[in-house]
């Protein structure tokens, strides 16, 4: 029952990571890069299409769940009405126009899902021929009115939480830097999105900053570590694709969590320090996709050279002071703790 019920949030928590990096991942790189060729009529258009894909997110995690539950085309359909409402990616204006507002609430979408989910397995066999006529009525009636009505609740904990995190990064960065380093270091490498979290709680500035450093320091470690028994292209896959490629490692050794630790809090330290920021939309990816980099550069890092030395210099040197300490030295960790399975 215990292993049931993991397997059910993991569903639920990998769809969303799914809809995250297909939904955000466009907007976060393409809208940061098109801004370079400022009021150009097709950069525009571009970063139009990234920011309205944003909009979706609801939609393409409901389907990723609806897959990992191997869920019908009819009721996965269903579940993506009901988790668009529950987002609150639209909202009626004074005049009765319905507007966009980007992806919505994150943590709203995956208490929708949740919802739409249970009612498809508690209606399964039960509709008959008429399926293809109820289910999308009652998704979109019962799962998508109770995502609608809760919204409000949830959003208002989620910004409330948050704006406490930020507030207390802003007054205490020399603290919370280092405390968001470790966090989305950690986050990185298990089952649970960490992009999903940050846009969840909007977590921006310095925040934003020290989580980014954090995961990207500890894919430079995680690289460095196994690069002997790993190859080139998994060794590179850790930071420009994502460490959670070592999560499998991770999970199994815990012991590999202890130089991370370290790695991302010295890097949450030097984004407090340097005054590293970001947005809610790039925080939670590191260097994957220099995302994390574009959002510094955004708000504020605009020197190159200090760029360069906050997201690839220091990281680099944090990883290969651990790679000589805990792999060279003590012996702690072998690389092939860290090897990755070899692909087919």
């Amino acid at each position: 029952m215990k292993k049931e019920k993991t397997n059910f949030i993991l569903k639920i928590l990998n769809g969303l990571s799914i809809g995250v990096i297909i939904a955000l991942v466009p907007g976060a790189i393409l809208g940061s890069l098109m801004k370079i060729f400022a009021n150009n009529p097709t950069a525009l258009a571009i970063g139009q299409m990234a920011t309205l894909a944003q909009s979706l997110l609801a939609v393409i995690a409901a389907m990723a769940v609806g897959q990992a539950f191997k869920f019908s085309m009819i009721d996965t359909g269903s579940m993506a009405l009901a988790a668009f409402m529950g987002s609150g990616a639209a909202t009626v204006s004074p005049k009765g126009v319905f507007v966009l507002n980007g992806p919505g609430d994150i943590i709203n979408i995956g208490v929708t899902l949740v919802i739409a989910v249970l009612l498809i397995q508690l209606l399964a066999g039960r509709l008959g021929q008429l399926k293809v006529i109820l289910s999308p009525i009652l998704l979109l009636a019962i799962a998508g009115g109770l995502g609608k009505l809760l919204l409000p609740y949830v959003h208002s904990i989620t910004t409330s939480l948050g704006s406490a995190i930020n507030d207390l990064t802003g007054l205490r960065p020399l603290i919370m830097g280092p405390l968001m380093g470790i966090v989305f270091a950690v986050l990185i490498l298990s089952p649970i999105s960490s992009v999903a979290i940050a846009m969840a709680i909007g977590l921006t500035g310095i925040g934003s900053g020290a989580a980014n450093l954090g995961i990207t320091t500890a894919s430079f470690a995680l690289a460095i570590m196994g690069s002997s028994v790993n190859s080139l292209g998994g060794t590179l896959s850790h930071f420009i694709g994502t460490p959670k490629v070592q999560m499998a490692n991770m999970l199994s050794k815990p012991k590999l969590f202890i130089p991370i630790v370290i790695v991302s809090a010295l890097a949450g330290l030097e984004g407090a320090l340097l005054k590293v920021g970001g947005t809610a939309m790039s925080a939670g990816f590191g260097f994957s996709g220099l995302i994390g980099p574009l959002g510094a550069f955004a708000t504020g890092t605009t020197n190159l050279f200090l760029l360069l030395l906050e997201f690839v210099v220091i990281p680099l040197v944090l990883a290969y002071s651990v790679h000589l300490l805990f792999v060279k030295k003590l012996h702690f960790i072998e690389p092939m703790d860290l090897k990755l399975p070899e692909a087919d």
